[in-house]
């Protein structure tokens, strides 16, 4: 290591505190997000005088690496004053604040070098294990506490912004959704003198297959007249590039080959079966997922929100593994309504997919510049004896 690098032994201590008085306090775990997390273990007759009392700006670890694959099990707590830890877990704190913010401590814990380090460092038998003695023997730059708060700061602001994309992401899907249910459940969408279609007199008629009203001129009809449903394909012949390939938890990594160019839905074949994806890019989705051809061009708005407010996991139609098939797809009863108000539907959704796409574009380019700044933090001493 740089000799400008500090032992991390010499700034932080272990935490004894147990619950011997036996109090009322929240019991939380960690997650390999490296946060905090409610625990849903079951203690009915536990005894909670060994658990451990976490308080606030105090870090814990799990010490046994070899359950989380490539993470650390590590987090500062900052969600109470106070909580319960399971005896599993190690908690410690700084020493001294004025020497060493434990925010800045922390982004050093989220760089995948410090996990790395981690796994490498661990050593056992039936499980490995990175212990106490090895979490002191960590070596870190530690510059002036003005530097780390600066680090830190930086650090916050782009956590900020992506949490206020974040929001205003969740705002535009709520506005979406609301307009489909607005449009197609309660059939209020706009008629030729733009007001709400069913409230100002629009003509209804009975439907026998849905057993309800609907709009005249609306039809029922299988899936399959809306749409055509494709098998994804295998990828493994693949090189490395620039085009997501989608599998059923989202994007899997990036491929040189183009499956399709068009708007399509994404609809998982087995796995996380709600997962339903609208893409208006190039993709390569892999042969656990089908993807759309739409029949109109405008119906791809539409059928997406038909199809995301369907539960299919609890629809149980494959076996062992939640599983999606094409005649069940393709079968499914589906309002078609009017060529024109798909049109309208569409046109409006499709500026805010595109609202959304320019927010989740900055968060990706808000990651990178974490990440980037995370790597500085290797930097931030031999910077400052340059200067």
């Amino acid at each position: 290591m740089p000799s400008s690098y500090k032992r991390l032994g010499e700034y932080i201590q272990p935490v004894a505190g147990r619950n011997k008085d036996l109090e009322n306090l929240p019991l939380v775990g960690l997650s390999i997000t490296k946060k905090f997390i409610p625990s849903i273990a079951n203690t009915i007759g536990t005894d909670m005088s060994t658990y451990r009392v976490i308080e606030r700006n105090q870090f814990a670890y799990g010490p046994v690496t070899s359950r989380n694959g490539d993470k650390i099990t590590i987090a500062l707590f900052d969600d109470f004053d106070k909580a319960l830890i399971s005896q599993a877990y190690i908690p410690f704190e700084v020493k001294d604040e004025k020497e060493l913010n434990p925010e800045y401590l922390m982004m050093w814990f989220r760089r995948p070098e410090f996990d790395r380090y981690a796994r490498f460092k661990s050593h056992g038998s039936a499980r490995e294990i990175f212990d106490w003695n090895e979490m002191c023997a960590v070596e870190l730059p530690i510059p002036s506490i003005k530097k780390q708060l600066e680090i830190v700061r930086e650090y916050h602001t782009i956590q900020n912004r992506i949490a206020l994309n974040n929001q205003l992401i969740s705002k535009l899907e709520e506005t979406a959704q609301a307009i489909y249910k607005e449009w197609f459940v309660d059939f209020e969408f706009p008629d030729e003198n733009g007001k709400p279609y069913k409230s100002n007199g629009g003509k209804m008629v009975g439907c026998e297959e849905l057993e309800k009203e609907i709009p005249e001129g609306w039809e029922v009809v299988n899936l399959d007249e809306m749409i055509e449903v494709k098998y994804g394909k295998d990828y493994k012949h693949l090189q490395k590039g620039n085009i997501p390939l989608y599998g059923s938890g989202g994007v899997m990594g990036y491929v040189d080959k183009v499956l399709y160019d068009q708007t399509t839905i994404l609809i998982p074949r087995k796995g996380s079966l709600n997962n339903i994806l609208f893409l208006n890019k190039p993709f390569w989705s892999v042969d656990t997922m089908f993807y759309s051809i739409l029949k109109n061009e405008y119906n791809g708005c539409y059928i997406y929100f038909f199809l995301t407010a369907m539960d299919f996991n609890s629809l149980n139609v494959g076996s062992a593994v939640p599983s999606m098939t094409t005649n069940y797809l393709n079968n499914m009863k589906i309002i078609k309504p009017s060529a024109n108000v798909l049109k309208k539907f569409d046109k409006l959704i499709r500026k805010l997919f595109s609202q959304i796409e320019f927010k989740k574009n900055q968060n990706q380019k808000l990651e990178e510049l974490k990440y980037l700044l995370l790597a500085k933090m290797t930097r931030v001493e031999s910077e400052k004896e340059i200067a």
